[in-house]
């Protein structure tokens, strides 16, 4: 049996993180949260304070920066933005509001799709994003599209968000969610869209638990045709 690429694309707050690394978790696969990357590039663009409409400001940035990731126990993924461990800080609601921007400029998506493509040619990877099925990787085994309602969405964010001790309010999450999808859903490069051939799942109204069982299941009749 050969070892697949399962891209996972969606909406913000469909559950594509959680599900991905559960699913990758389930199959003995590497997972690769692609959204880390461009929230790594956003949280360096804020802390050097640079402009983002100034493309040689931009180039230099990328030249400067460097993100590695690494997989510790039980595979859980850090992401190390110039040598320092970022995880945490790049869910903050700053990173969250400058992500999109950062995200939408072609030198930016250059470099993150080729470092995704880069950790995928190994193949045994679940990758979740927004333009991995149309994108960075268009002949993956098995390509999914996750949606959910605004407002389920907000309100998984905010457990998030409080989980990890970080102050939230509900309806800028609402507003910052709604942003984002017409942000991502309307850039010139790489729009978020569902790609040809992706399975769509709405999992407004799934338990988590078979959400993943269902993806599994998706993959592992790939992976026996195999």
């Amino acid at each position: 049996m050969k070892p697949i690429i399962i891209a996972l694309d969606g909406f913000s707050g469909t559950g594509k993180s959680s599900s991905a690394k559960a699913v990758a978790k389930k199959l003995g696969y590497q997972y690769l949260d692609t959204g880390a990357m461009y929230r790594a590039v956003a949280l360096y663009f804020i802390k050097e304070k640079l402009s983002v409409v100034d493309l040689k400001v931009v180039r230099q940035a990328l030249d400067d920066l460097s993100i590695d990731i690494q997989f510790g126990k039980n595979q859980k993924q850090e992401i190390l933005l110039n040598g320092e461990e970022v995880s945490e800080k790049i869910r903050e609601s700053l990173v969250s509001e400058k992500v999109s921007e950062v995200a939408a400029l072609p030198e930016v998506r250059n470099k993150m799709v080729d470092m995704q493509r880069k950790i995928g040619e190994r193949k045994g990877i679940v990758m979740d994003g927004r333009d991995i099925g149309t994108v960075v990787f268009p002949n993956a085994e098995l390509k999914i599209f996750l949606t959910a309602d605004v407002n389920t969405r907000a309100h998984r964010r905010e457990l998030e968000l409080l989980e990890a001790g970080i102050p939230s309010d509900i309806e800028s999450i609402k507003e910052n969610l709604t942003s984002r999808d017409q942000a991502d859903s309307s850039r010139e490069m790489s729009p978020l869209k569902k790609a040809t051939g992706a399975v769509e799942i709405d999992t407004s109204n799934l338990l988590f638990e078979d959400q993943v069982d269902r993806i599994v299941a998706l993959a592992k009749d790939i992976i026996h045709e195999n």
